[in-house]
């Protein structure tokens, strides 16, 4: 019988893969664990109709990650920190910081785990920051950390 995988089922297939399984294992297994459907026609259909609009969300979010990485790239985020003598930071500037300077002063709201500081920021000046975006998509934000 050929069905069409809901879900991914170890040894079977994934999800989206169309197969030819034994009629019982089909009926008893993954037509009860909603792991897959019978391959009809109509069932076909639906499943492109499905894929399509999985595609066009897919683009339309690459879209918007591109034009979000334009902003970001003309801009320039200004922290203030207390420091040392040698420019060195009483403490440091997170990700967590940046994302809520971001968001206070050019309201646009982006998740510190997608800024990718390999270490705090612990000295005066700018520093160059990426920001993954979407996994094609990567900005790079400029940060200035002043007293």
């Amino acid at each position: 019988m050929k069905v069409i995988f809901l879900k991914d089922v170890k040894g079977k297939g994934k999800k989206g893969d169309i197969k030819n399984v034994a009629d019982g294992y089909a009926h008893n297994y993954l037509f009860k664990n909603g792991a897959a459907i019978e391959a009809t026609p109509a069932n076909l259909k639906s499943m492109e109709a499905q894929k399509r609009k999985e595609e066009k969300l897919a683009q339309e979010e690459l879209e918007e990650a591109k034009k979000l990485k334009e902003k970001l790239e003309n801009i320039t985020v200004e922290i203030k920190a207390k420091s040392g003598q040698d420019g060195r930071l009483f403490g440091s500037v997170t990700s967590k910081q940046i994302s809520e300077q971001l968001k206070k002063s050019f309201q646009i709201q982006v998740d510190k785990r997608k800024i990718e500081l390999p270490d705090a920021i612990r000295t005066l000046g700018y520093t160059k920051v990426p920001v993954r975006l979407h996994h094609n998509v990567t900005a790079v934000l400029n940060v200035h950390v002043s007293e």
